[in-house]
């Protein structure tokens, strides 16, 4: 990604109300060269035509959520299989809208940007290992599930996906709204475990860590993280710099830990002998 692409990029993370959709189409931007401007146009106006399509108010949080099912899940396709999980492009927005597949989060993206320029009151939902749509305030919630084509989750039905993917119990802390910089995190982390199962995809785990780092929240450990990828593909000095960098934040709260990244370092500036 151009220097002036990573700009917009940290600038939209931190604007009083980033366009998630922007933000998305600038993380596919960095894995597709051939994203332009003129691309990632054609992809807010036809998420533009999408919410046209759809009915006037069609009601409270269960209408809104049964026509964006039928709109998007039933008429156009747009659904998930676990094939897609196994895709860099099922985590790339443009990709998404093209293949109609994708990832649930990515999914959740199409319907969220779709229903929130239609008028409806819609919001992601972060289920651990499984990203939704929520519907409505929290007394009346309705929960889609996009890469079940929009299907209409009932509480046991939310309930089965967050012990199926961490064996414990669905709590309400779970439900809240998640904000777009908290989903695009999400997203870039799934990139990151996408590359990091292809160590031959060591440039994509790097790009992945460096746009995280440009959200205004995020894990300190990111720091490590890109220190030894930079190691990893031969850029010592650089991975050097990063670690004793990041030694000197750990330090202040782990004299141990920093004293082992610090031999980190002087074991990187040694391979360059």
């Amino acid at each position: 990604m151009s220097s002036e692409l990573r700009r917009r990029f940290a600038e939209e993370a931190r604007a009083e109300r980033p366009d998630l959709a922007l933000l998305c189409l600038l993380v596919a931007a960095e894995a597709d060269p051939g994203l332009d401007e003129a691309g990632m146009d054609a992809v807010q106006i036809e998420l533009d035509e999408l919410a046209g399509q759809l009915p006037f108010r069609p009601g409270g949080p269960r209408s809104w959520a049964l026509a964006l099912g039928e709109l998007l899940g039933a008429r156009l396709g747009f659904h998930g299989v676990p094939g897609d999980y196994q895709r860099l492009e099922s985590s790339l927005l443009h990709e998404v809208m093209r293949r109609r597949r994708g990832l649930p989060i990515l999914l959740s993206v199409v319907w969220l940007e779709v229903a929130r320029r239609a008028g409806a009151p819609v919001y992601g939902v972060a289920l651990p290992g499984h990203f939704v749509v929520g519907f409505g305030a929290p007394e009346e919630q309705v929960l889609a599930d996009p890469f079940g084509a929009g299907r209409v989750l009932s509480g046991a039905d939310a309930e089965l996906l967050v012990v199926g993917a961490t064996g414990a119990p669905l709590e309400g802390s779970m439900l809240r709204p998640a904000d777009p910089v908290e989903i695009v995190l999400r997203i870039l982390n799934n990139v990151r475990a996408w590359a990091a199962a292809r160590p031959e995809h060591s440039d994509v785990s790097l790009w992945a860590v460096e746009l995280s780092l440009l959200l205004p929240s995020h894990p300190a450990r990111l720091r490590y993280e890109r220190a030894q990828l930079l190691v990893r593909r031969g850029e010592f000095v650089s991975g050097a710099v990063e670690l004793e960098a990041y030694a000197e934040v750990l330090g202040a709260v782990d004299d141990a830990a920093a004293e082992l990244v610090r031999g980190q370092a002087r074991a990187a500036r040694a391979m360059m002998n």
